[in-house]
């Protein structure tokens, strides 16, 4: 089964349209029936493939027949068409697809992601896969796992509570433990999966608590998907091991099915997303396609990365973000370059865009550096310029060094234009004239400290001694200090403008540390 919305995002990508009845958060698509006008009597499903139809009102009435509250054809009618006026009556969404599409490929695709697509607690994942590993296990008449190609068990049969204490620590802690991995690796069981598709026997150890195992790769041409063990004392006679080898066919259909449902749905997703925050395109339209509302939004910008490279570290940060928590909330998630952006629904407060940070980095290895900036709240039109305060929040961030929290532009817009200013600063040269130059000179020739009482005088707004107090001195030091810098630099502390642009100057130069 599938969500309607997460089959519209991906149908989305052959230029499918919902008219007619509002789609229903939420609503799960179980089946699907296919036209055929050679049966008095259509098949019953959730949603209704009208093939050969090519009367959108037509499609309306026979998916009520078969008891779909969706249907899918192939029209360019639209929201003012008949057809999408007769939906709507009768409380049918119309799927409505580019007719250049072949039935073949959205029958395929509506298959995939129904029968195939379904949801796992983590979010994604075939959902009948542990129904698949029970019927292996009654075949072979012994409790099975499944596992994937790190050996992480995706699903495991019921009857395990006769396993041994190996199988019970690898199916409660989802992974084979590293002592019995170890064992499997000197048996050379794993290079024997990685190169063959016939079964493989290892026998009992006791100082694992390993009873035996009959275990067969899971492959899809040459690459090794995953493999299913058996918990057996002896060797599978050739009955029994036949059918093992043909339950490992059925999960690698399983898997590879879902891969392909799952890599095209986070293609049509990236797509979508790039288009809302490059700005451009009709954002309503991009945003239902992606199940996002008129409600306030954040971009999110994250760069992850390790002391020896970077691109690895962001593909581990952008499968996290559209996997798993990623998934199973409404964020949707693409990667630019190094940076993954994620727009997520929040109220006005960064609180929930902090708690989205903290749960998708803690899936990360704890090796991996992570930045990251949360733009401001935005309605969909506005996500382009939220993108953008991410962005700056973010290279802010890059600079505060371990251990600081992600930066919100909101709530920390005068640090956000100060970083801004600095940076324009820095970008070109400095005047080599002006009162911050010759304050910084002579400074720097007679071991003066001008330039931060100035800073620390700005800061106090001219207040004596709330600027002795930041500099750690005397009132009367500062008094003094500013009455000898102004016969050295023509300050004009007396003129708006001039004070503005000393504040920006002292503030965006870098701080010379000698508070004093």
């Amino acid at each position: 089964m599938i969500r309607l919305e997460r089959l519209l995002t991906v149908l989305g990508g052959y230029g499918a349209r919902s008219i007619g009845a509002r789609l229903t958060p939420g609503e799960l698509i179980r089946s699907v029936a296919v036209h055929d006008p050679t049966r008095s009597e259509p098949d019953q499903g959730d949603i209704f493939l009208a093939v050969g139809v090519e009367d959108a009102s037509a499609a309306t009435g026979l998916a009520r027949a078969a008891g779909a509250g969706t249907a899918v054809v192939r029209s360019q009618a639209d929201e003012r068409s008949p057809a999408a006026v007769m939906a709507r009556e009768r409380g049918t969404v119309l799927l409505a697809v580019d007719p250049a599409v072949s039935w073949s490929q959205l029958a395929g695709v509506v298959y995939g992601l129904v029968l195939e697509g379904g949801e796992t607690e983590s979010g994604r994942g075939p959902a009948d896969l542990p129904s698949l590993a029970d019927t292996i296990a009654a075949q072979v008449g012994a409790p099975v796992t499944i596992e994937d190609e790190r050996f992480r068990v995706l699903a495991h049969s019921d009857g395990q509570q006769t396993a041994d204490r190996a199988r019970v620590e690898t199916v409660l802690s989802r992974s084979v433990p590293a002592g019995l991995r170890r064992f499997l690796d000197d048996a050379g069981v794993a290079a024997h999966l990685a190169a063959s598709t016939e079964p493989i026997f290892v026998p009992a150890s006791a100082e694992h608590g390993f009873n035996g195992r009959t275990a067969v790769a899971v492959r899809a041409g040459r690459e090794m998907l995953g493999s299913v063990w058996v918990m057996a004392e002896r060797p599978l006679d050739d009955e029994r091991a036949a059918l093992l080898k043909d339950g490992a066919g059925t999960v690698a259909l399983h898997l590879l099915r879902t891969r392909v449902s799952a890599d095209l749905e986070r293609q049509v997703e990236s797509d979508l997303v790039n288009r809302l925050l490059e700005g451009g395109t009709d954002p309503t339209e991009a945003g239902s396609r992606l199940g996002l509302t008129s409600q306030s939004h954040r971009v999110i910008a994250l760069q992850a990365h390790t002391p020896q490279e970077r691109h690895a570290a962001a593909l581990l940060a952008f499968e996290r973000a559209t996997t798993g928590f990623g998934w199973s909330r409404a964020a949707r998630s693409t990667i630019f370059g190094s940076t993954v952006y994620t727009i997520l629904p929040c109220g006005s407060g960064a609180a929930a865009a902090q708690e989205w940070l903290r749960t998708t980095c803690a899936g990360l290895p704890a090796h991996v550096i992570v930045h990251a900036g949360i733009g401001g709240p935005a309605d969909l039109p506005g996500l382009p310029e939220s993108r953008r305060e991410a962005d700056e929040s973010l290279n802010l961030h890059a600079t505060l060094g371990s251990g600081a929290s992600p930066v919100a532009y909101d709530e920390s817009w005068d640090t956000v234009l100060l970083h801004r200013l600095r940076l324009a600063s820095g970008s070109g040269r400095r005047p080599a004239e002006g009162p911050i130059a010759s304050l910084a000179s002579h400074d720097a020739a007679h071991s003066t400290h001008y330039v931060p009482t100035l800073r620390a005088w700005l800061r106090a707004h001219g207040d004596p001694a709330e600027a002795a107090r930041i500099l750690g001195v005397h009132a009367n030091t500062v008094r003094y200090r500013m009455k000898r810098m102004g016969e050295h630099a023509d300050l004009r502390l007396d003129d708006p403008r001039s004070r503005f642009a000393l504040a920006v100057a002292v503030e965006t130069m870098p701080a010379t540390g000698d508070t004093g």
